[in-house]
């Protein structure tokens, strides 16, 4: 909707730029439906190697495919997103980091973390397979 002058009433998405701080807020949040969706992946690969050698080797077989190996990178990479960002909000829990500076250094460390944290897991667990 516009006034009469052409312009918007309101910002939207073309003109207003979320902020970094916003984006990480609304993915960590996705991030977490994620993990939960993932974790049932993991559930099933151990429920499976409890039930018999060949239900083990189907769920094994699924998760060492390209697709199960990339759902899993997603997971990891949730997951270690998700623990950051959520050590941030502890950090912010006790009233610290609020000034613009520390929150933007800050969304970069997350960032940061999370990415070195996936690619070192993921490193060491494809050196040890």
């Amino acid at each position: 909707m516009a006034n009469g002058s052409g312009r918007p009433l309101s910002p939207h998405l073309q003109i207003y730029k979320l902020p970094l701080t916003a984006v990480l807020s609304i993915t960590h949040r996705i991030t977490g439906v994620g993990l939960a969706v993932g974790t049932l992946l993991l559930t099933w690969w151990l429920v499976a190697a409890a039930v018999s050698p060949e239900a083990f080797a189907r769920a094994q077989g699924f998760i060492g495919s390209g697709f199960g190996l990339l759902l899993m990178f997603g997971w990891s990479a949730a997951l270690y997103f998700h623990l950051c960002n959520g050590l941030r909000h502890l950090v912010w829990d006790a009233g610290k980091s609020f000034e613009l500076a520390d929150a933007e250094r800050n969304n970069k460390i997350v960032l940061a973390a999370a990415a070195a944290l996936t690619v070192l897991t993921w490193v060491v667990g494809l050196a040890v397979w």
